[in-house]
């Protein structure tokens, strides 16, 4: 992406109480960006698919088991402190006999740790022993350890010599060697020393694994917590300086590859982006377990991701709804903050992460200025592109459906993909299709490419006006948005324009159809008013909104919205339909506060 240099934000340190107040006197500077994404790429090819499984055959084989034996070591040399609490529901199921993760239940009676027969996800969840951090937050020490000592003696049977996915797949790997040593006093207070010597054999198994197979992560979050893995290991087990010094130089890289110059992830993520802010703290503590500094490029890495995570936040602190994430508590997006360490101000204005931050006393508007993930990247990618959320204080007024990267029981697989298209977004979407398409085996293909924007301070508001090429191949038209928060945060006008893009164009000369979408938060009233061209807005609040159409009737439809727990809840969106021949067109709309 180019950009000028008056475009950079000053990341310094600030008061506490900054995050709180989302304090706006440190001013945004003006400037023109162009972000551009990589079209070419589509993803791993058949070879490299082919190479990968060869390599993962290659897991089962003598030599690689031979590799992964060695002397034993006795106890690890420290016991870091896990930053992040459980969650106690979560926590309090595994005391009771099952495993517990977005409503779907798997009973710990006759498990069978060699084939789960779960989601991907819920799979992943119990090989990484993150039920351990759960079941440590909702039970004493003397209720959890029976517990966790009789379910890491049947994962052990079943998975410790046998090295096969997903149970040893490098980022599982690496997880789960973080959350045993953070709560080994579950785990390793045992008298039984045929299980102990079984547990740490284990763990030293995992570190010789990690370090043949830590750069071989299918994902550069993958490789960020398998090279964490590596360090960790190096610094719990005895002799591990060499492990360290290959350990920290991968991951300085795999961070390279992880974060984009911003602080905020290539996958444009805010699940990733949590989750690394929790990776490389809970490394940091194994650091200071050992009474180490952790490297300048960790705490560096640290200082950098925060910024961009708050900024997705709202006045209430809960998290936006972008690329696959639900709408996350304000507690939780607090806790992962203060796990950091890091207090810093969210980031208004990003060149890579894309997304741009305009607070406006209690109102904060968020749009996404940048293309999708590129094929590699996109797990649970949206077509997303100038969508936008708006707030007031604790309400969310305009937001999006989110929760694409949340499967589970409330939230199947069909749905999941349909709250990855455009129409689930807050943006324009023409004839029904994507801006960037959703290939049938899960990754973005084409679609935008480019994404200019362009941001200043007019007199007394914030301008956004940004365009994207999304729709130019098939239809030759570009879409341009511009959004204009009043400074006091009570007004935000927008207008959403199809502009022809002056190439040839491939599509005959009748008209296409077009949608704007607005969809509207949780407890939030709509009424029609009588000319069809207005909705009045009741917030839980109390508060009364007004969204006006200049030119379009509007039409009240049902939409949905997922919290961070992965729960549907039914919404209403505001629609506006219609359509525009090769010379496009331009329709303009008002949302303002009217008591």
């Amino acid at each position: 992406m180019n950009a000028d240099s008056s475009d950079r934000l000053d990341l310094g340190d600030s008061d506490p109480d900054d995050l709180a107040t989302h304090d706006e006197n440190d001013a945004v500077p003006d400037g023109r960006s162009l972000t551009l994404r990589t079209d070419s790429d589509r993803g791993q090819s058949l070879a490299e698919q082919a190479a990968m499984l060869y390599y993962r055959m290659t897991w089962r084989m003598p030599m690689h088991r031979l590799r992964l034996s060695g002397k034993l070591p006795l106890r690890l040399l420290a016991v870091p402190i896990d930053p992040v609490e459980g969650d106690r529901v979560q926590g309090t199921a595994v005391r009771a006999g099952h495993f517990l993760f977005r409503g779907l239940k798997k009973n710990h009676k006759n498990i069978d740790f060699a084939d789960l027969k779960l989601p991907p996800q819920f799979e992943d969840y119990v090989h990484r022993f993150l039920w351990l951090r759960d079941l440590d937050t909702a039970a004493s020490r003397d209720q959890a350890m029976p517990v966790a000592e009789k379910l890491m003696e049947q994962w052990l049977d079943a998975n410790g010599t046998k090295i096969r996915q997903p149970a040893w797949r490098p980022d599982n790997c690496g997880w789960r060697l973080l959350i045993w040593a953070s709560h080994a006093p579950l785990i390793l207070s045992s008298n039984d020393l045929i299980y102990r010597s079984k547990l740490l054999n284990n763990i030293a198994r995992t570190a010789r694994h990690l370090d043949r197979t830590a750069d071989k992560a299918t994902s550069s979050l993958g490789r960020l917590v398998a090279w964490s893995g590596v360090v960790a290991a190096s610094l719990l087990l005895p002799e591990g300086r060499v492990r360290q010094i290959v350990g920290e130089a991968g991951l300085e890289k795999a961070m390279g590859e992880f974060f984009f110059a911003d602080g905020g992830s290539v996958s444009r993520s805010p699940l990733n982006q949590m989750d690394a802010v929790i990776l490389l703290s809970m490394l940091k503590q194994v650091y200071l377990a050992r009474k180490l500094d952790a490297p300048g490029f960790l705490e560096q890495a640290l200082n950098k991701a925060v910024p961009p995570l708050t900024a997705l936040t709202h006045f209430d602190g809960t998290m936006g709804s972008w690329q696959g994430g639900g709408a996350t508590a304000a507690e939780q997006v607090a806790q992962v903050v203060e796990a950091s360490g890091v207090r810093a101000r969210p980031l208004r204005q990003t060149r890579d992460w894309g997304y741009q931050r305009v607070s406006s006393g209690r109102s904060v508007l968020i749009l996404d200025a940048a293309p999708p993930p590129i094929a590699r990247l996109s797990v649970a990618g949206c077509a997303s592109t100038l969508a936008f959320e708006f707030s007031n204080g604790d309400c969310r007024i305009i937001g999006n459906c989110g929760g694409a990267g949340l499967v589970g029981a409330t939230i199947p697989a069909a749905l999941a993909r349909g709250l990855r298209t455009t129409a689930a977004h807050s943006t324009l979407c023409i004839a029904d299709s994507n801006s960037t398409s959703i290939l049938p085996d899960g990754k973005l293909g084409r679609g935008v490419g480019a994404v200019e924007l362009f941001r200043r301070d007019v007199e007394n508001a914030t301008r956004l006006e940004a365009n994207h090429d999304g729709y130019v191949r098939r239809f030759g038209l570009l879409h341009k948005r511009l959004l204009l928060l009043r400074s006091d945060g009570l007004e935000l006008r927008g207008e959403d324009m199809l502009i022809p893009d002056g190439r040839k164009l491939r599509r005959k000369k009748q008209d296409v159809a077009f949608a704007l979408r607005f969809h509207l938060g949780p407890e939030i009233e709509s009424d029609l008013i009588s000319d069809g061209k207005g909705v009045l807005l009741r917030l839980k609040d109390g508060n009364l909104w007004q969204f006006r159409s200049t030119s379009s009737e509007i039409t009240l439809e049902e939409s949905v919205w997922i919290d961070g727990m992965g729960i549907p809840h039914e919404v209403t969106q505001m629609v506006i339909s219609g359509s525009v021949g090769r010379g496009g067109g331009a329709t303009g709309w008002l949302l303002k506060h009217m008591g």
